[in-house]
This record gives C-alpha cells, structure tokens and sequence, in this order.
C-alpha cells in the first residue's frame, strides 16, 4: 500500500480548508506517491535547520534526509517544535507536505503562518479508537515512504526499536525527514535512528545534547529561537 492511498478519515489540513479543498490535496498526493516520485521536486542530500552551529555540528550541515531523527525530552513547550520550524518552512516552500502525527496539542495555525509556513502543506492526522496507536504508527510508515512527504512528526506513546527500524527503511524510500518526539528515558535504549538530541531547557535558550550522529561525534550545542536564519 502507498502513502496517501488509504489514510485514516482524521486527515485535516491545519487551514480551515474546504471539503473539496481536503479532497483535492488528498487525492494529489495519492497520484504523487503511486507514481513512486515527484519529479519537480529538489533531493539535497541535507537540509539545513535553520540555526547556524548546529548546521555546523551535524554530519551534513542539517537534519538528515532519508532517516529518522529523534528529538528526546520530558519538557513540552521549550521550543521543540519551533526548533524544527525554519527547516519545516523549506520543505513546505519547496512543494513537499510536512504531517503532524498525533501531536499532543493542536499546532496554532496563526503562529505558522507567521512563521511563514504554507498551512496548505500541512497535514494533521488523528487516529482515534483503541487503534490510535498502531494506525499512527502505520500511518508514519506509509506517509514516509511517499515522496511528496517532506516531514513526518510523530508523538509515540510507545515505540520499540524494531518500529524505528521500519520508519527508518520508509524515510529512505521516501527520502524525507523522520521526526520523532520520545521520552528521556529512551536514550538508554539502542535505536536505528540516523540521530538522536536530547533537548533541555535552559536560561539561555534550548541545550541540545547530540547523543547519536552518523558519521558525528556527540556534543552539546546551546540554539536560541531567535537565531533562526
């Protein structure tokens, strides 16, 4: 099955769009991931987050393409969302959809928007039922795999090593950016992830602490919101 071709009914675009508006989006992507590639759109090899050291920090001057990066951490709203935004705001500007999982609190469309992400590009999914967990996994599977996704965040109650496994093979069929929010605690368990940050809050802005980097070394970096590029 591809991405796009059979996702659960709770698929919203975060833009007060129109029934036909959803219809339309949806139906794009399906076409997009049944043809297996989106043609018009760039491939780099990285993508840049927006913040300059820790571009420099990471192997390929940015998040990884094609892999799963944890973002691990107890704290809400210090900033890991925002983190993600100048790079989120690429992908959507370049054509790609970014698709929020099951996030834990409804993403504020006017703060986005200002931020200068195409709310036509975002997609929220809520799996609901006493399969929420398992369709939300499947649906980051399948989405990952599509070419036209350029982000996918998920919020996992749970999750073991051989779903990351699964999530990573997808991201590099798909070729775009696997992004997953897990507890502390997961640090000490062994992931197939391309990158693992722990992310603390401090006086001085968000400490981000590289605990796995492919082709890396493991260091602290200090990003302030406002250095966004």
């Amino acid at each position: 099955m591809h991405a796009a071709e059979a996702l659960p009914p709770a698929v919203t675009g975060v833009a007060p769009l129109a029934r036909e508006q959803r219809a339309a989006v949806l139906s794009q992507l399906r076409q997009a991931c049944l043809d297996g590639r989106v043609a018009e759109l760039p491939r780099p090899a990285g993508l840049s987050t927006g913040y300059a050291s820790l571009d420099a920090a990471l192997p390929g001057s940015g998040w990884p393409l094609g892999a799963v990066t944890e973002l691990l951490g107890d704290a809400r709203g210090i900033g890991e969302l925002s983190l993600l935004l100048p790079a989120l705001v690429t992908l959507a500007r370049s054509g790609r959809h970014v698709a929020c999982i099951a996030p834990p609190h409804l993403p504020y469309a006017p703060a986005l928007r200002q931020a200068g992400l195409p709310l036509e590009r975002l997609l929220l999914i809520e799996p609901e039922g006493t399969e929420a967990a398992r369709l939300s996994l499947w649906a980051a599977e399948e989405l990952l795999r599509c070419p036209a996704i350029g982000a996918v965040l998920l919020w996992p109650d749970a999750i073991d090593e051989r779903h990351v496994r699964r999530l990573q093979l997808a991201a590099e069929t798909g070729g775009g950016c696997g992004l997953l929010y897990r507890p502390s605690q997961a640090a000490h368990h062994a992931s197939p992830a391309a990158l693992r940050l722990q992310l603390h809050a401090t006086a001085d802005g968000l400490r981000i602490d590289i605990r796995k980097s492919r082709g890396g070394h493991a260091h602290a970096v200090v990003v302030h919101p406002a250095a966004s590029a």
